[in-house]
């Protein structure tokens, strides 16, 4: 039936082209030909995928995604590692889940006749309720984890899982500001770890990476308000990094 298939389409894409370039012979070349052939042969098979494809894509990508997390962690007992491993698919899986539900939830929100009233607060409830999902996850997650690794590859997971956004970002504010206290530290550092826990459970890279830009707009802030002037100091260690660049050339 497949093999019918793409004969079909691959003899209306000959005749299309044929039709075409009688027309318009001018801009078409094998080059072109070919091309709109594969595409229309692309189409066609894409057009097949079910379903249970594409669940099975979906899983192998995350599998993936998990492997080169566990890989980082040094897990030398194999039963562990399969342990560990199935947890980061089971979560991201989740997490996927949560998010997809909630996008169904809130499209059919709007699609309600009811007032711009009823339909915040139904909105509401439906991120409240997609939150405390979202912490019954993460809190069984870290708990499965808990029972496998030690708290040094806790931390490597949680830092694959937000792409080690929080220690570029923790380095790049102590470069950029030599003179800041132990306590302004300290303060930034534990900003940074909140931001973390929630982009861990952010739906893609794009959201995980607007949580921590969240975090670093209030870092800013506090920074600002302690005195510092921030569009100096980031001139200043660029000067910085452009003579160190510079010398090691």
């Amino acid at each position: 039936m497949n093999r019918n298939l793409l004969a079909y389409t691959f003899s209306v894409s000959q005749k299309f082209c044929k039709h075409f370039t009688s027309s318009f012979h001018v801009f078409v070349n094998s080059r072109v030909l070919s091309l709109f052939i594969a595409f229309a042969v692309t189409a066609s098979v894409m057009a097949q995928q079910t379903p249970a494809d594409a669940e099975a894509a979906y899983i192998k990508t995350i599998t993936e995604r998990s492997a080169k997390i566990v890989n980082t962690l040094s897990i030398t007992d194999s039963a562990k590692y399969k342990e560990v491993l199935g947890l980061l698919v089971k979560q991201y899986k989740g997490i996927n889940t949560i998010h997809e539900e909630t996008k169904l939830a809130l499209a059919a929100i709007k699609q309600q006749s009811i007032t711009a009233q009823e339909s915040a607060l139904q909105v509401q409830k439906q991120e409240e309720k997609k939150t405390a999902q979202l912490q019954q996850l993460h809190s069984a997650f870290l708990a499965g984890l808990q029972k496998n690794l030690t708290e040094g590859q806790i931390e490597l997971v949680k830092d694959g899982m937000t792409y080690s956004v929080l220690n570029v970002t923790y380095t790049a504010y102590k470069d950029m500001i030599p003179t800041l206290t132990e306590e302004q530290k300290k303060k930034i550092y534990d900003w940074l770890i909140e931001a973390r826990e929630l982009a861990m459970d952010g739906e893609s890279s794009d959201k995980k990476h607007a949580i921590f830009g969240k975090y670093k707009g209030r870092i800013n802030n506090y920074l600002s308000a302690a005195g510092y002037d921030l569009t100096k100091e980031r001139e200043e260690w660029n000067k910085r990094l452009k003579a160190k660049n510079e010398s090691s050339k």
